[in-house]
């Protein structure tokens, strides 16, 4: 990244930034995409079994993820601010925390997955599926936490279209994997939805090992000198990482656990109804690495401005981002208005799930709005280290406003089901409105404290 002074400048290097993040974030949520979609066409069970799976590991590793996307402002803003040596003990660190996480992911999951799903009482097939798909994803815990220490390294220098590439060329193995595996070709056996959870974990697998040859290989990365010393853990730096890091995977946290505590309570209705609303919620979120990427990119690129002490280049980046999200959701919102039907069928052929995916989906388009201005926002307040209040506002306007509104309305009301999406898009919109009057307010002081 370099220094920009002027605000087509900006525009370039915004888009020299976003576009392969958005690329790499498409490609990596098509997994879940084609596990979703290739595990309805296996059988309304299969899906229904997957979608319980995903909404108990989507929250997880959102959450656990984003402690580990410390690592992305941190290095951004030494990058900024000339202090490039102080990066590889950082990422080792980072890299410790990372397999810690993940053991005791997996510890804690060992204890607690049998006990939970029997408090759902699911049916038994599905229940089986889910914990079976569960099983299969835990063989990529690991591997899937150290790539995103090894990730947020590269994009934080500017070289997101590394990770593009990365990215690309591991997605084809995992489509290949699902059709193997969900469907039995070429002699393996028929898993069904367990396959998608078989293939998942084989990728994170490949995508680690892919990113590991680049950082030791490739420039600049190679420059670094990742693992060519061995740091010893540090307690120290192993807390300034959770400062930032806790913050930023709780208000994750917050935000994919409340998609997947709705998935949850959907249990008490038919698996017509969960499959139609995994479907729906499931184009809904690959529709959100839109407003995601351009957060991400926002991160980058504040926190090289931060670093640098540039508080007015931050501030025109913070709303190039934002006016770009809120374009791109206008426009996503016709297109799914418009072709809400074919859009359905591409996860079902099923009549019943494929009529009631199509209303849930009209609801989805309200998410695209309120997206596109709370994702930026915080990627743009995560640029500045800001974290805290982020995480206040998404436990809020989550768990506070919008899944006890949905809870209401779905109990109480004849929306039913439906209201469990308008008590989501209530918090999302909540939720923007708020992150939207911090950053105004933190903006305006650096930029003052800045002048004196």
């Amino acid at each position: 990244m370099i220094e920009t002074f002027s605000l087509s400048a900006k525009w370039r290097q915004f888009f020299t930034v976003l576009l392969p993040i958005l690329v790499s974030q498409l490609a990596l949520f098509s997994m879940t995409f084609f596990d979703t979609i290739m595990s309805g066409h296996a059988s309304p069970v299969d899906l229904a079994g997957v979608a319980i799976g995903a909404s108990l590991w989507a929250p997880v590793q959102a959450g656990l993820t984003g402690i580990l996307m410390a690592v992305m402002p941190m290095v951004a803003q030494m990058v900024g601010a000339d202090k490039k040596n102080e990066v590889p003990f950082t990422v080792m660190q980072a890299l410790y925390v990372a397999i810690i996480i993940s053991a005791v992911v997996i510890v804690v999951g060992a204890l607690t997955l049998n006990s939970l799903l029997d408090m759902m009482q699911l049916e038994p097939q599905v229940r089986q599926i889910a914990y079976d798909y569960l099983f299969a994803i835990a063989i990529g815990i690991v591997p899937l936490f150290l790539y995103t220490v090894v990730r947020c390294f590269i994009d934080a220098l500017g070289e997101t279209r590394i990770t593009m590439v990365i990215t690309l060329i591991s997605l084809p193995i995992n489509v290949v994997l699902n059709y193997v595996l969900i469907f039995g070709k070429f002699g393996f056996p028929r898993l069904g939805g367990v396959g998608a959870g078989y293939a998942s974990a084989i990728t994170f697998w490949c995508i680690f090992l892919i990113s590991l040859y680049v950082v030791k290989r490739v420039s600049p990365f190679v420059e670094f000198g990742l693992f060519t010393k061995l740091y010893r853990f540090s307690m120290n730096a192993g807390r300034e990482l959770l400062k930032l890091g806790l913050p930023i995977g709780f208000s994750i946290f917050f935000e994919v656990s409340i998609f997947a505590a709705v998935t949850l309570l959907m249990s008490e209705y038919n698996t017509v109804t969960i499959a139609a609303h995994q479907a729906a919620m499931n184009f809904a979120s690959f529709i959100y690495m839109v407003p995601m990427s351009i957060s991400m990119s926002l991160t980058i690129l504040v926190g090289f401005e931060v670093g640098a002490k540039r508080f007015r280049d931050a501030r025109q980046y913070s709303y190039l981002g934002i006016g770009s999200a809120v374009v791109l959701a206008l426009l996503f919102a016709v297109i799914l208005y418009v072709f809400n039907e074919q859009v359905a069928g591409f996860y079902t052929t099923d009549a019943q799930v494929l009529h009631l995916t199509q209303s849930f989906l009209m609801y989805s388009i309200l998410f695209l709005i309120s997206d596109a201005v709370a994702a930026p926002i915080q990627g743009v307040l995560r640029g500045y280290k800001d974290v805290t209040v982020p995480f206040v506002v998404a436990l809020v306007s989550y768990w506070v406003i919008g899944l006890p509104l949905g809870y209401v309305l779905a109990q109480y009301t004849s929306f039913m089901a439906y209201g469990y999406w308008i008590g989501l898009i209530s918090g999302l919109a909540a939720g923007a409105i708020f992150l939207f009057g911090r950053q105004l307010r933190l903006q305006k002081r650096m930029i003052r404290e800045t002048a004196t």
